[in-house]
């Protein structure tokens, strides 16, 4: 700081003696950013610059802008980022549009940020990667890019909490850009946009900063905006630290150092390197889906008809090995890093906090089902007697007359009881603000790990704690092939029955191929030869009594890297656009597969397409005894229209909405918001009114078929943007009966953050939500983990993805605590039996509110509890009337019992609910479970004949 006001002083000094006005503007608006001249204190660059495919075109723009902030930077090709060391030795790098990394380069990154480093980024950053590397980036950034926005809208600061260092009148104006999307812990925004709800365009963390808009591109913002963000945060990490540490080095980091323009690799003409940088991103066949490809050109000259654009064949995307893949899971991490002494903000702090006291409910919760059911003598029957659909014969599973076995000593942990556990957790929770206090940031952190640690260690492992729910699997093909016959399928049904799974997805269409022997589909998969396996799987699925729905993808019509295991051309679109290549999707550029991306698809809109569909899933449902139909990929490819990435211009699409509009789609933009409204809001038409064709068509043949739908869990305007899917209004229609997001996160507190927004939803209808479950990567108890919240939740089941990840460990948990006792029959299934359900699910609420009472746990008067008991019995007597005999008059009856004893229960637990806020909500969420169940069961009843 010395230095700095000498510095100052010596230039006044000058102005004043040369009294050169130009001099004393440029030192004040030096001042009005607090900007440091860098290159003045230090010869030394203190800022990389990452140049990559995506901002290639966009260079000239970006330099211009870095020249003229004067500071020195090094420039680093992203295709030379092969480890942390190519990160370089700068403290900054800056990220300006780079849309894609290989996990290699997202894993390097995380080290480098790890050891000091300091993150500036711009753009949809990290679009084009696979899911895991998004999902590492949003960690990193403290959020990610969510939309973009359809017009120029102005940037301004945030009404609260604003930092300080983004306060300066210089940062705001108008901008294109996209909507932020800011992780909850430790993220603050430093810009909004004047918009609806004010959404995020700048966020911020301790070690990062993600502007929403592209950087050093006219089209996006102005130069003057663009220099001042970067000054502002660029000045806000170089001074954070004390000033003896300002231009430290990372340690390891290369000191090589391009600091010319020309010195980066520009792409020309057949320029593999950067090409291959961005082909190296894969997806998982169930992952999020790559956004797009590079900037559209301008218009091509309207043609006279609508035609396909000028294809250019298949974007050859080479899929990477899953062992990189599997490395980047491993290496994302939870938000709390051991050893990290970052600072933890207020708002981290409570999170923290809070997550806490989540995890130490949902062990008291899944703790207080199992002592409720080994109190509940009287009520336990022989195996024989066990588990039938119908109410008056199901009982849940005797109990085991041992100790329940705790988590800690069944997966080898530390033998510790719960009670002491829950002690232990309590006072590092009540320690945990202090820590933080006293800037104790790494041990408050250890802490907090220690804490959840040992609370995993306390979930009650062998004993049955699962009410009647959907517990879905989807049975993925690769599985399926792997089993190779019956039999060895019978081994898979055998496990998944055992463990209690009572649902199963079964892959029949993938990449185009059915795994059946069809008479309307073109080809059978190419790895199944004279063998039926969705006949084996129907019968050995109803022998175990268990539901069988056919899974199948609906506009994806092939997968190159299906493509590689079979051996064929990477760039085959599949046996049906094979066939018939008028049927095929393109996006804006004449690609079948965007750019980035690895699937071609259907034109939705083709009459011929949705025909074919029709009759394919019509073969299924009525050939085969199939449960049910999933469908899947019912979307377009994932899109970013700001960036000139768009799709949907197949044949027919083009020619219909000529038809509607006059106008060819090809020749519009997001710069013409009503008309790209009404080209949004056609294609978005296109699946809806399939979905509405299906549940009608099947329903004919099949009335009690179930249909579902795997789809995405975005918000619902950006959803529509990207990937034209909205769900809400096939749930409220009633067109399908369950709605499966695939909220797919390493850890619960995400988990609950990705699927919350949904099961509060009210726009659903009486359609079932069934949150989904990543396996891949997930520790077991962590999985168990997510299965206790999906249980204190308003919902009636989930769905594990995928059965190639249930391991052996798995397995045992799952039998141990929902599997099946030796039966014919089976516990209801909420999808099939939802008046059946929802009475055994409230006599297991009753068995819960009796040991609480019994055990003084609350403190009611007698007369209290007589009368909350008296009350539970009239709800509990409507409910197992309606079971037994469901109509109408009786639904009526159970739905007011409902109605009113909800509203004493709130009542009566009102104390509760300050001093054991969790636990009583999981009881209310459970009661909202009945009612939802009630509402899927009145419409199941109208859907019969």
């Amino acid at each position: 700081m010395k230095n700095r006001e000498k510095d100052h002083e010596k230039a006044n000094l000058q102005i004043k003696k040369a009294g050169f006005f130009i001099l004393i503007f440029n030192i004040l608006i030096l001042n009005s950013f607090s900007i440091l001249p860098v290159t003045a204190a230090t010869e030394e660059p203190v800022l990389s610059v990452v140049h990559s495919q995506e901002n290639a075109n966009q260079w000239t723009g970006i330099t211009d802008r870095l020249q003229a902030i004067g500071v020195k930077y090094c420039v680093i090709p992203l295709t030379d980022v092969r480890s942390v060391a190519d990160w370089g030795d700068r403290r900054v790098l800056f990220l300006p549009n780079v849309e894609t990394l290989t996990p290699t380069q997202a894993i390097a990154l995380e080290e480098w940020m790890s050891k000091g480093g300091r993150l500036i980024a711009s753009g949809p950053v990290g679009n084009l990667s696979a899911p895991g590397v998004r999902q590492l980036l949003r960690s990193l950034l403290g959020g990610y890019w969510g939309f973009s926005l359809s017009d120029t809208e102005q940037i301004k600061p945030t009404k609260t909490n604003i930092p300080e260092w983004a306060n300066q009148t210089q940062l705001f104006g108008k901008v294109r850009g996209g909507v932020v999307i800011p992780n909850d812990m430790g993220t603050e925004s430093a810009a909004v946009w004047n918009s609806k709800d004010n959404p995020a365009a700048v966020v911020t963390t301790e070690r990062s900063t993600l502007l929403g808009w592209r950087w050093g591109t006219d089209a996006a913002s102005a130069a003057g905006l663009d220099n001042a963000w970067l000054k502002a945060a660029l000045n806000h990490y170089l001074t954070a630290l004390p000033p003896s540490n300002r231009m430290k080095k990372i340690a390891g980091g290369s000191q090589n150092c391009s600091t010319t323009v020309a010195a980066a690799p520009r792409e020309q003409g057949g320029s593999t390197s950067l090409r291959d940088a961005a082909r190296t991103a894969t997806l998982s066949d169930r992952g999020a889906g790559a956004q797009g490809g590079s900037s559209s050109p301008s218009s091509p000259t309207p043609p006279k008809t609508a035609t396909a654009p000028i294809p250019r064949g298949l974007t050859t995307v080479k899929p990477s090995n899953s062992e990189a893949i599997d490395q980047l899971e491993q290496a994302v991490r939870l938000d709390v890093a051991p050893n990290s002494n970052e600072p933890i903000d207020n708002n981290e702090a409570i999170a923290l906090q809070q997550e806490l006291e989540n995890l130490i409910g949902r062990v008291e919760s899944a703790n207080l089902a199992v002592s409720a059911d080994a109190a509940n003598e009287g009520v336990a029957i022989s195996d024989d007697k066990q588990s039938s659909r119908h109410l008056h014969t199901y009982t849940p599973q005797s109990i085991k007359q041992q100790p329940t076995q705790l988590a800690s000593t069944k997966l080898g942990g530390l033998g510790i009881s719960k009670d002491q556990a829950l002690v232990q957790v309590r006072v590092i929770a009540k320690n945990l603000p202090q820590l933080i206090a006293q800037k104790n940031y790494a041990l408050a952190r250890q802490q907090w790990l220690v804490a959840k640690t040992i609370l995993w260690q306390q979930f009650p492992v062998d004993q049955r704690l699962a009410q009647p729910e959907i517990r879905a699997v989807w049975l993925d093909r690769g599985t399926i092939v792997r089993a190779g016959s019956k039999a060895g399928l019978a081994q898979i049904f055998d496990r998944l029955a055992q463990a209690g799974i009572n649902t199963v997805f079964f892959e029949t269409v993938n990449a185009g191929y059915t795994i059946y022997p069809s008479q309307v589909a073109k080809e059978q998969n190419p790895l199944i030869r004279g063998w039926d396996p969705l006949a084996d799987a129907v019968k050995l699925a109803h022998e175990r009594d268990m539901e069988l729905h056919a899974w199948v993808w609906t506009f994806a019509a092939g997968n190159q890297r299906h493509n590689q295991i079979i051996n064929v051309n990477l760039n085959y679109p599949g046996p049906v656009l094979a066939a018939h290549p008028d049927w095929a999707n393109y996006d804006n550029l004449g690609n079948m597969i965007p750019i980035g991306q690895t699937k071609p698809f259907f034109d939705p809109a083709n009459p011929e397409v949705r025909q074919y569909l029709l009759k394919l899933y019509e073969e299924i449902v009525t050939r085969y005894d199939v449960d049910g139909l999933q469908l899947d990929y019912i979307r377009y490819p994932f899109q970013d229209p700001s960036a000139g990435r768009t799709y949907g211009y197949g044949k027919a699409a083009r020619a219909q909405f000529q038809q509607l509009t006059g106008v060819d789609p090809i020749n519009i933009s997001p710069s013409q918001p009503d008309l790209w409204q009404k080209w949004t809001t056609f294609r978005t038409e296109q699946v809806d009114s399939f979905v509405a064709q299906v549940s009608q068509q099947l329903r004919q043949k099949r009335p009690n078929l179930i249909l579902s739908v795997a789809v995405f869990p975005l918000p619902q305007l950006e959803r529509i943007q990207k990937i034209q899917q909205n769900w809400e209004i096939w749930a409220r229609r009633g067109d399908v009966d369950l709605i499966v997001p695939m909220t797919y996160a390493l850890d619960t507190s995400r988990f609950q953050r990705l699927a919350q927004p949904w099961i509060a939803s009210k726009q659903l209808g009486a359609t079932l939500l069934v949150p989904g479950i990543r396996l891949l990567s997930l520790p077991t108890i962590g999985a168990f983990d997510q299965l206790q919240l999906v249980r204190d939740l308003p919902v009636s089941g989930y769905a594990l993805f995928a059965a190639e990840n249930f391991n052996n460990e798995l397995e045992k948990l799952f039998i141990s605590t929902q599997g099946r006792v030796q039966s014919t029959t089976s516990e209801p299934i909420p999808h099939r039996q939802p008046f059946q359900t929802a009475a055994i699910r409230y006599t297991a609420l009753q068995r819960e509110w009796k040991f609480v009472f019994q055990n003084h746990q609350l403190q009611k008067t007698a007369q209290t509890i007589s009368d909350f008991n008296n009350q539970a019995e009239v709800l509990r007597s409507a409910l197992n009337q309606l079971a037994v005999s469901p109509s109408a008059s009786k639904l009526v009856v159970a739905r007011a019992s409902l109605t009113r004893f909800q509203s004493q229960f709130r009542v009566l637990m009102s104390q509760e609910l300050k001093s054991n806020s969790y636990q009583v909500k999981v009881w209310e969420n459970r009661l909202v479970t009945i009612e939802r169940l009630l509402r899927y069961g009145e419409r199941r009843v109208q859907l019969r004949p």
